[in-house]
């Protein structure tokens, strides 16, 4: 299975860490998003987390190109507990301890009343793991979130788990990836 991975765009809200808030898109969002999927495709679907700033564009795009769309739960951002909706400049004068443990190894570190990374992880690679069941030899587009990104590409790219944090994916990036039978990522350039 072939996927195509696009982070939403730019949010209402802001910067910080969004994590399960269903704050919507701005008009930069949408554009960013719109403009990252111009040379994309052809898709035989589409899966979408079911967080607004994922799904409007997913149901948007899959009535213009005339393909499938899901909603797929295991795809959401981390639940970062008392962190959502806080930036990083704010937890460093809150939480600086807290904050430098997570992002020194953000399996070894919950954000206090937060969804655990080895959690997390198992959820995405469980909805993983059922995508490629129903949809082996098709190419998707998978809508979500940096998170989720991260941890695809971390994964495809065999970096240490302490270094998940330092993938970067911005607003509306989109990388390929090539799924195997056995559960492994490739990133396709």
């Amino acid at each position: 299975m072939i996927v195509d991975l696009l982070r939403h765009g730019e949010t209402e809200l802001g910067g910080g860490l969004r994590g399960s808030l269903d704050d919507a898109l701005t008009e930069l969002g949408w554009a960013q998003m719109r403009a990252a999927v111009v040379e994309g495709g052809p898709w035989t679907r589409i899966i979408s987390s079911p967080l607004q700033r994922c799904a409007r564009f997913a149901e948007e795009l899959a009535d213009q190109a005339g393909v499938p769309m899901q909603l797929e739960a295991g795809l959401q951002e981390l639940h970062f507990g008392d962190w959502e909706g806080r930036s990083t400049a704010d937890l460093m004068l809150t939480d600086e301890q807290g904050l430098g443990l997570f992002w020194a190894d953000p399996y070894a570190f919950t954000p206090p009343g937060g969804e655990p990374v080895t959690a997390f992880a198992e959820r995405v690679l469980a909805a993983m793991a059922r995508a490629y069941q129903a949809h082996v030899g098709e190419r998707v587009l998978l809508v979500t979130h940096g998170g989720v990104m991260r941890l695809l590409l971390a994964r495809a790219r065999g970096l240490p788990r302490e270094q998940l944090l330092q993938v970067v994916v911005g607003h509306g990036a989109v990388h390929r990836l090539h799924c195997a039978a056995d559960g492994r990522f490739t990133e396709a350039a």
